[in-house]
């Protein structure tokens, strides 16, 4: 009988840290390796990010495509005013309620896009955790 069961990788990659509350910062992480579906991302930060109502930070993995300049948003979390994350502790980043924007063709790249609101707050970096299941 043969083996039905889907392959599924773990995709990890180190993020930098943006160090001035008002910058932002996009990094590569990776392309996918296969046709597939994002079915966990997780942020694993190298300090504790504590959120704020109105200066805060929002991260994303973002699917750039195989050209580079898709936008599609896979997941997203916003460190608002009690949303924190603790030192060297995954997080669990909420993925997109839009099934179609979890769908990865292979080849596609994957960036990691930390943005700041208002004036924003640090963040200490750290590494990303994206698993995807082969369709």
């Amino acid at each position: 009988m043969a083996d039905t069961a889907p392959f599924v990788k773990v995709i990890e990659a180190d993020v930098p840290p943006v160090s001035t509350a008002g910058n932002d910062d996009d990094t590569v992480l990776a392309q996918a390796p296969f046709a597939c579906t994002v079915t966990a991302v997780e942020y694993v930060p190298e300090a504790a990010i504590t959120g704020a109502a109105t200066n805060n930070r929002t991260v994303s993995l973002v699917n750039k495509g195989q050209a580079g300049s898709g936008s599609t948003a896979v997941a997203t979390l916003n460190f608002d005013n009690g949303v924190t994350a603790a030192a060297n502790n995954e997080r669990v980043i909420p993925l997109s309620g839009t099934a179609a924007n979890l769908a990865l063709a292979a080849g596609d790249t994957l960036q990691w896009r930390s943005v700041h609101i208002g004036t924003g707050i640090t963040d200490p970096g750290g590494l990303v955790r994206i698993t995807v299941s082969r369709n």
